[in-house]
């Protein structure tokens, strides 16, 4: 499984159909600055707002924009509720992803339960009244119990206002495993007995 992170709340993960490789893009978004792809052609589209403010798509992508699951090119995707958006869980290769969306506070213990123990979990951590702060951040952290975790949605040239990463990692006392544009994780490799931090530079 790649991972890459695109800014905001925007997670692309590649991964494969037998030889075929598949894209999944979570939360594409119309930048008011910065930099971001004017148009993308993803396999699956899996928004959290709806369309709105969402960049243009490959007719050919398979959009995912309510509450439900739904299985894709090997992919499944659960979808559920989160306030004024929807969080999802999504299973490919063997491994469970959480992605927490742009959410601002904890999600209803409904889905909590839904989404606990995932082997990695995407976090939105810029604070700014927007997403959660270091605090709420950690919190979800200890219940949800991941493996890996991947924050989201701190400081970049789209998201200015966003907090950036020092106190979210002073916060919940790890060290990034590593730092790069793009990650490969398989389920063989996952931790065991404790949690590692990778922290993902924006890619356009």
């Amino acid at each position: 499984m790649h991972i890459s992170w695109l800014g905001q709340t925007c997670i692309k993960l590649q991964t494969k159909k037998l030889n075929d490789d598949v894209v999944v893009l979570i939360d594409p978004y119309k930048p008011e600055k910065g930099t971001f792809p004017r148009n993308l052609a993803p396999q699956i589209a899996v928004l959290s707002k709806g369309r709105k403010n969402t960049i243009t798509l490959s007719q050919d992508s398979f959009i995912i924009d309510s509450l439900g699951e739904i299985e894709v090119k090997n992919v499944m995707i659960y979808s559920y509720p989160a306030e004024k958006q929807s969080v999802f869980k999504i299973n490919a290769e063997g491994l469970n992803i959480v992605h927490l969306s742009d959410i601002n506070k904890k999600p209803p213990q409904s889905t909590m339960d839904k989404i606990a123990d995932p082997d990695i979990l995407i976090i939105p951590v810029g604070d700014n009244e927007k997403y959660l702060n270091t605090k709420e951040a950690n919190a979800i952290i200890g219940e949800l119990e991941p493996k890996i975790i991947i924050p989201m949605a701190y400081k970049c040239d789209s998201d200015p206002t966003a907090k950036g990463l020092e106190d979210f990692i002073k916060e919940i006392g790890l060290a990034p495993k590593t730092t790069d544009k793009k990650v490969i994780i398989k389920q063989k490799d996952l931790p065991q007995d404790r949690m590692e931090l990778i922290v993902l530079e924006k890619s356009v």
